[in-house]
């Protein structure tokens, strides 16, 4: 089910029609209760200083009245009277104004941190499906992009419309006393500028979105750029004035387009406010000819040219916050339609059933990539029994590793069903299941972090237990490592922060697995090319650690080196994602298939 996004306008639908415009502050009181739930006290403040903030403007101006009118009758100490009160308000206005400031600062802190813990929360409870999928990246970009500064602006607008609609409201009921046909048009000239802020906000809106995968296209032109991971290659190959190239023409055509969005959305709004303006000069051009005549007093001039002013600018400003708040109420879509993908719900512990077989089981199972039009495995029938091992061997793309993945219910099968001791893996609690299994995928991740904080992450329960820890780094062969590294557990590995050391490939990878022997609770160990950056000596230790360690134990095992394969029960040959061949090393030589041949090629590598 797609999450909601608002429609694109199309060419020959009207972007500033009363629904569109209405759908489009859908979302103001759900960001609203974010803001509440974020931060309560300040925003209960914020609330109150504008309420203050609200009225003082006309309290003022009316103030601004008494003291001319106090000064044409002479009466001096009433005029100090009146200026000493009018002093205290600007104290006060100048007090209130700070403190929404302040109040939009901390609660713009502590909401950024919110939503964005918010939006991580939600990325960590989705499939893995979901982040090979281009559309979802463009989501999450949308919804990250300014996570940070919308919502607080969502709320600060909704709380200054509510300030200039309050002051708006008494400066009317001033005016009214003084001419209705000239206050309606007073206000109604400043219209055609707001909605020239409308449409242009929404123009800019869908520009920026349809430019989503652009924008992922140049974080990864910088990332390539400027990490270390890549500037070997990126030096070696002379591939940095070519990418550098890309990304410049990424850049301006996105800027190209924003400036002419920018140019447009100057010059319209610019000439439409010209009419205001001119309205409010023939409206002050009356009412200082009235005072000329003698049809009001200087205090009234003084307060009716301040309320013509002051509330046209209260007006002006309900129309420009309307129409950042219809801009952020958009952008806020992207959130909310982000946050609303629906994650996989948990199943809900059972029991096993009776007499239940103990291993895993494979039945009829096939998956298919979205997007694909070939399966990546085929009618896949299979049982492991509980303490054996098995290898998996093929070609590359062969299907080999997507078989790990739903194994570990990274994936769900297209067509078939998994089962762990009888159970259908996806009856399984999450939590019981993960903790039975200790992985090492051949993209295994390098934290930047210390090196007890990599090894830790195999099992973050046991991360204080040193001696478990130092059981893991063993086994996995990284004591040598550790050795030498010159903090020992505390050193920093990587060199993005501070005293890092940089490992290479072999190291990390032992790392890797002592990571996953941590998990000595699991009974199923999956390895997949776990030795792939090691030396022969040390794949030969490690294996034979291994083989130990698996005892009990069920072991699955994906390599391309035969003298590791030849460990395993049983072995199982995958081609073009179904089963090829299937026994054990001596079974699979005598049948002379494509084992055979495999395994013959490279054994004329060692003659």
């Amino acid at each position: 089910m797609r999450p909601y996004l608002p429609e694109k306008p199309k060419p020959s639908q009207n972007p500033l029609s009363w629904i569109r415009i209405r759908q489009s502050f859908t979302f103001t009181p759900a960001t609203f209760r974010l803001a509440w739930e974020s931060a309560p006290r300040l925003f209960a403040s914020l609330g109150g200083l504008t309420l203050m903030n609200a009225f003082l403007p006309l309290l003022i101006a009316w103030l601004g009245k008494l003291i001319i009118d106090a000064v044409v009758a002479g009466d001096q100490k009433l005029t100090l009277q009146w200026v000493a009160v009018e002093l205290g308000l600007i104290a006060v206005q100048a007090f209130s104004q700070r403190g929404l400031s302040l109040c939009r600062q901390l609660i713009g802190g502590r909401l950024g941190i919110d939503i964005n813990l918010r939006i991580l929360n939600k990325a960590l409870s989705l499939e893995l499906k979901d982040f090979e999928n281009p559309e979802f990246y463009d989501q999450l970009v949308r919804a990250r992009r300014e996570a940070s500064s919308r919502p607080l602006a969502v709320v600060s607008d909704s709380f200054v419309l509510i300030q200039h609609s309050l002051t708006l409201s008494g400066y009317l009921v001033l005016l009214m006393h003084l001419n209705v046909w000239a206050v309606g048009g007073l206000f109604l000239a400043a219209m055609p500028a707001a909605l020239s802020e409308l449409y242009f906000s929404t123009t800019t809106f869908w520009a920026r979105n349809r430019r989503s995968a652009e924008l992922r296209k140049l974080n990864y032109l910088e990332y390539v750029l400027a990490n270390d991971s890549h500037v070997k290659e990126v030096k070696l190959f002379k591939l940095g004035p070519t990418l550098l190239e890309r990304y410049r023409q990424i850049a301006e055509s996105m800027n190209r387009e924003d400036q002419q969005i920018s140019l447009k959305r100057t010059g319209w709004g610019f000439g439409l406010s010209l009419i205001g303006t001119v309205a409010f000069y023939l409206c002050y051009a009356w009412i200082a000819l009235a005072a000329a005549l003698r049809k009001m007093t200087l205090g009234d001039l003084t307060l009716y040219v301040a309320a013509f002013r002051q509330g046209q600018q209260s007006f002006q400003s309900i129309l420009s916050t309307l129409g950042g708040m219809y801009e952020n109420n958009l952008y806020m879509s992207n959130l909310f339609a982000f946050l609303a993908i629906p994650a996989p719900p948990r199943q809900p512990p059972q029991a096993l059933p009776e007499g239940h077989e103990e291993g895993l089981r494979f039945e009829n199972v096939s998956f298919q990539y979205p997007g694909q039009s070939e399966a990546a495995l085929r009618d896949i029938n299979l049982f492991i029994p509980k303490g054996q091992s098995l290898a998996l061997v093929g070609h590359n793309g062969a299907g080999k590793t997507t078989f790990i993945k739903l194994l570990t219910r990274l994936y769900q099968p297209t067509r078939g069903r998994i089962l762990l001791d009888g159970r259908d893996l996806q009856d399984w609690d999450e939590d019981v299941l993960l903790k039975r299994m200790a992985v090492v995928f051949q993209d295994f991740n390098r934290y930047q972090m210390s090196f007890a904080e990599n090894v830790a992450m195999g099992s973050l329960e046991h991360g204080s237990e040193k001696t478990r820890m130092l059981r893991a780094i063993e086994h996995g062969g990284a004591s040598a490592v550790l050795q030498s590294l010159p903090q020992g557990l505390d050193t920093p590995l990587g060199r993005w922060f501070h005293e890092g050391v940089e490992l290479s490939g072999g190291q990390w990878q032992k790392i890797a697995l002592a990571r996953a022997f941590m998990r000595e609770e699991a009974d199923i160990l999956v390895l997949d090319e776990p030795t792939a950056a090691l030396d022969a000596e040390a794949e030969f230790a490690v294996f034979n650690s291994f083989r130990a360690l698996t005892r009990d134990r069920t072991s699955i095992l994906i390599s391309h080196r035969f003298p590791t394969v030849r460990m395993a029960d049983t072995i199982l040959v995958i081609e073009g994602g179904r089963i090829l061949e299937q026994g054990s090393h001596d079974q699979l030589i005598a049948a002379d298939g494509l084992y055979a041949k495999l395994f013959a090629l490279q054994a004329s590598g060692y003659v």
